[in-house]
């Protein structure tokens, strides 16, 4: 196959404003695709989550090259190999990751693929692992990746490497959470935090990745779990998953109300609202010797205010997880089957679906804190 053409949705301007489905910041294209190099393959789309990393780039508060097709916590199914690709076969389900591995850099020689020096770069410039850009407009202009996926769209060209075979008894609109938001924050828990049996958590901020970090952390063995957001509606939500305790922080008493449920703190914070204040409260949060770790991604000119002496004198830990710290060719099957088995029960997560010509309905729905998880069907 030498090039075919796909309708996808690209941003060609940050900042647009709200409301969203007014003023239309993605506009449905139609595109051309070139052919998987070697290392590369065709997947036809079967459904994309709407995540906060998506909107961050919409509303500008990560700068990224544009014109660029969204979308990076997919599934799909393998249409077409390129030469060099000889573990996948056409018609395999297969889950997108937006950090793809070298497997030659140091990080990805030391087990952290999370962070591969490759794909940052290749992430950061709007391309392929495999270098450029396979997108072209109706004018021949280059349309860019976004986390080497661009996954709002009918048909991707990725590299091998961000892509990982599942079972296709698991369906598309559960299986694409895997991409991202489960594997940030179930593996947030399990691989950065590292819980231990027994071990009490907060979760600041239940959007897709909170949530699934409360469902990581009841999974894990954690003896008590206190969720910890603005709306009631969500916290409401959490105790129907099992979470024993639920703090608004718009309470001025919502840090002594956690210490009072902990003995003085929590041993593992996780903040995911991307929000400085609350990371900071969060991190107040967590007791002596903790560890108080983020995959908040608020804009980069923010910044944390804390007392290094508390660092040291209490021997704090203060982390950021990228990815969840996972290995997703390890970590994806195995959460698979702890979702298969009634373990981590993601579909609870999952609160609307769309086709692609709803998005920026969807992407409002997320700003305004409306929305857990979204899926467009592609």
């Amino acid at each position: 196959m030498s090039r075919l053409h796909t309708t996808g949705a690209v941003l060609r301007r940050h900042a647009r404003a709200r409301p969203y489905d007014v003023t239309l910041p993605l506009a449905l294209e139609r595109l051309s695709l070139a052919a998987p190099q070697p290392g590369e393959v065709l997947v036809r789309v079967t459904a994309a989550g709407l995540c906060h990393s998506d909107l961050s780039v919409i509303d500008g508060s990560r700068v990224r090259p544009l014109p660029m097709l969204l979308g990076h916590e997919a599934v799909g199914e393998v249409v077409e190999l390129g030469s060099a690709v000889r573990d996948l076969a056409v018609g395999d389900q297969v889950v997108c990751t937006f950090v793809p591995s070298c497997g030659s850099c140091r990080s990805c020689a030391v087990g952290r693929p999370a962070l591969c020096e490759q794909a940052a770069a290749a992430n950061g410039s709007g391309a392929l692992l495999e270098g450029g850009s396979r997108l072209r407009d109706g004018t021949g202009a280059v349309v860019h990746h976004h986390l080497g996926v661009s996954a709002f769209s009918e048909y991707a060209v990725v590299s091998r490497r961000s892509l990982v075979r599942i079972d296709h008894a698991v369906s598309p609109q559960i299986a694409a959470l895997f991409g991202c938001a489960v594997m940030t924050g179930v593996g947030a828990i399990a691989n950065t935090a590292a819980l231990r049996l027994g071990e009490t958590v907060l979760v600041t901020g239940l959007g897709g990745i909170g949530f699934a970090a409360l469902l990581g952390a009841l999974a894990g063995g954690a003896s008590t779990v206190i969720a910890a957001d603005v709306s009631d509606g969500k916290l409401s939500l959490a105790r129907t998953l099992g979470v024993q305790h639920t703090v608004n922080v718009a309470d001025p008493q919502a840090l002594e109300q956690v210490r009072d449920l902990t003995d003085g703190g929590v041993d593992i914070g996780f903040e995911a609202a991307g929000a400085v204040a609350a990371l900071e409260f969060t991190y107040r949060a967590t007791r002596r010797g903790g560890r108080t770790v983020t995959a908040g991604l608020p804009h980069p000119e923010q910044q944390v205010g804390l007392a290094p002496v508390r660092l040291v004198a209490e021997e704090r830990t203060l982390q950021g997880s990228y990815l969840g710290g996972c290995v997703p060719l390890r970590d994806i099957p195995a959460y698979i089957r702890l979702y298969q088995r009634g373990r981590l029960p993601i579909d609870r997560l999952l609160t609307h679906e769309m086709p692609l010509a709803e998005i920026n309905t969807g992407f409002e729905r997320l700003a305004a804190g409306e929305a857990i998880r979204q899926v467009v069907r592609c």
